[in-house]
């Protein structure tokens, strides 16, 4: 049964509590998968604020903490202040062996001395704490427990974590609901959670609506933390999907048809539930520019571009030369990070979209900027083109008839299909390609071959 949660006083002082667990987080944080910071020494910590939901003086002890990690600058880049990271601290006098994957490290000083610390989401019962301080709507120290009242949230749910997260981490709650838990947190009102508000309110059924949140009030803007929503069982995520019909050489054109609607539906309800702006010359001579921008930075970290970024700077310059003659895009919000893997299949449901928290790596402003919506169709373009590469034998074929079923349907939503907008479409399909070479020249080079593909394809002039 979970423990219900109220505040409590801490075990020394939150100094006393970073000092002692400064050596273990040094060595443990950049092992998680979800730490952005890879290949560079953590130098430091800034606590931002320790929470404490369980006292450590009993069997078990749950912490919550916000954690500023200072780091070297990325060569060439701007200092930037140090990125800060959610964690769900748990103490025990000892781990029982099947949460051996989660420890931290044993304390050897500080108000924690002699006891061990690992990651709390690994275990049922502190996860089951968070489930609930959100069924009751809980307040401890900065921390906001919030909930929407129209829907129930049962106590007693069994919590397990999923293993296949990357950047953040989720746990799901018996089979009725799933809680994102973001690992890399920044103050304001974060895409994750706003924009599947404001499609719940239209009623868009495509993205599962928010169930309760977590959010923490600090410095001037709250920072988001958690979102519960329904779990859908026996939905299976898209890309996993489209690798396995791949490999049974079966035809993927119907469901990429009908994730082409389902993408259209979202951003029809999105353009209607949020302000929509018209990009003009200025607007879009910024956008040409910051591409190319980026395609010269990304050609000096990856040799292999330079034969080709003459055509694909000719993709931005079209899109500048059409700003030049006045021509206009509508921009609204959208879902900013979409591929097949951001999508989930339900037996009778059809397709859902989640994740909408946008490129982790970007500022939080510029995610919440509204961008003209082929940008997303643009990702999951690019999506198909990966799957395709993945298989065991490449199909080119198999992706180009995805990829124009997929705008098939999207035209059938909206009546107007990405493919009469080539000039912004290959615009930002080159972006994309720029980026994924140089995110696998980086952390994956024998993957490099996929995006290099589409750059020799999308540096021609020739698109027919």
């Amino acid at each position: 049964m979970a423990e219900t949660v109220t505040p409590s006083s801490t075990s020394g002082t939150t100094t006393e509590l970073l000092e002692s667990l400064d050596p273990l987080l040094r060595e443990w944080l950049p092992r998680q998968r979800w730490f952005a910071g890879k290949g560079r020494a953590v130098t430091g910590f800034d606590l931002v604020a320790a929470t404490e939901l369980l006292p450590p003086e009993g069997r078990l002890g749950l912490y919550h903490v916000l954690l500023r990690v200072h780091q070297p600058p990325v060569p060439g880049a701007l200092p930037q202040p140090g990125d800060c990271y959610q964690l769900l601290i748990g103490v025990r006098e000892a781990l029982p062996p099947r949460l051996a994957p989660a420890l931290i490290g044993h304390v050897v000083d500080g108000p924690l001395d002699g006891r061990t610390v690992y990651d709390a989401l690994y275990d049922p019962r502190p996860a089951e704490v968070l489930l609930e301080a959100l069924r009751t709507g809980a307040r401890v120290g900065a921390l906001r427990f919030e909930r929407d009242p129209a829907h129930e949230i049962r106590d007693q749910l069994v919590a397990r974590l999923m293993t296949a997260e990357q950047s953040n981490s989720s746990v799901v709650y018996g089979d009725t609901f799933i809680l994102k838990l973001l690992r890399r947190v920044t103050p304001g009102v974060n895409p994750d959670l706003e924009l599947p508000l404001a499609l719940a309110r239209e009623g868009c059924e495509r993205v599962p609506a928010p169930v309760a949140w977590l959010r923490a009030d600090l410095d001037t803007e709250p920072y988001v933390l958690a979102v519960l929503q329904p779990f859908m069982n026996g939905a299976t995520d898209g890309w996993e999907l489209a690798l396995r019909e791949l490999a049974k050489g079966e035809d993927f054109t119907r469901e990429a048809r009908a994730l082409g609607r389902a993408t259209a539906e979202v951003h029809t309800a999105l353009a209607r539930a949020l302000p929509t702006v018209t990009l003009g010359h200025a607007q879009l001579e910024l956008l040409a520019g910051g591409m190319t921008e980026r395609l010269a930075a990304a050609v000096q970290a990856v040799p292999a571009l330079r034969p080709y970024e003459t055509g694909l700077r000719s993709a931005f310059e079209a899109l500048a030369d059409l700003a030049r003659e006045g021509q206009t895009w509508t921009a609204q919000r959208v879902h900013g990070d979409l591929h097949l893997g951001q999508c989930l299949r339900s037996p009778g449901d059809g397709w859902s979209l989640i994740d909408f928290e946008g490129e982790p790596s970007r500022p939080l402003a510029e995610r919440r900027m509204p961008q003209p919506a082929v940008r997303d169709i643009a990702g999951m373009l690019r999506s198909f083109d990966y799957a395709a590469h993945s298989a065991k034998t490449p199909a080119p074929d198999w992706a180009h008839a995805c990829r124009a079923a997929y705008c098939t349907g999207y035209a059938e939503v909206t009546g107007r299909d990405p493919r009469t907008d080539p000039v912004m479409l290959r615009a930002y399909e080159t972006d994309k390609a720029i980026y994924e070479v140089v995110y696998e020249a980086r952390h994956r080079p024998e993957w490099l071959a996929v995006p290099m593909s589409a750059v020799r394809r999308l540096a021609s002039p020739d698109l027919s």
